[in-house]
């Protein structure tokens, strides 16, 4: 079983420019994160974490532009070699801009300072 409580994630790769950061927090198996950083001002998840270490959940963030965008996700996690994790998620945004694609977020060394604000 994974515990997400206190890992931090960013894009990978790391895109040029302020990337946006997610804190996760785990309680049992109820998860959740804030992120901010590049083109998201704030933005935040809840959701379940299985026992395999897989996740589900729901976001909502509003963009640098004002945009407010929300949708749902399945992360599915493997342990790097340095003990990492990567998440490759399947989302699913709703509304105006209603999207669906897979992006993948690895987990950022310890040390790194907090870019959620």
């Amino acid at each position: 079983m994974i515990n997400y409580d206190g890992r931090r994630f960013s894009p990978a790769p790391a895109a040029p420019g302020p990337a946006v950061v997610a804190d996760y927090h785990q309680q049992q198996d109820l998860i959740w994160a804030e992120f901010s950083g590049g083109e998201v001002r704030r933005g935040s998840l809840a959701g379940t974490s299985a026992p395999d270490g897989g996740l589900r959940f729901a976001y909502c963030m509003v963009l640098a532009s004002g945009e407010p965008v929300t949708g749902i996700c399945r992360s599915v996690p493997q342990v790097l070699t340095d003990g990492r994790i990567r998440l490759t998620e399947h989302w699913e945004r709703f509304g105006d801009g209603a999207d669906s694609g897979i992006s993948i977020l690895e987990e950022l060394p310890h040390g790194m300072p907090n870019h959620v604000e």
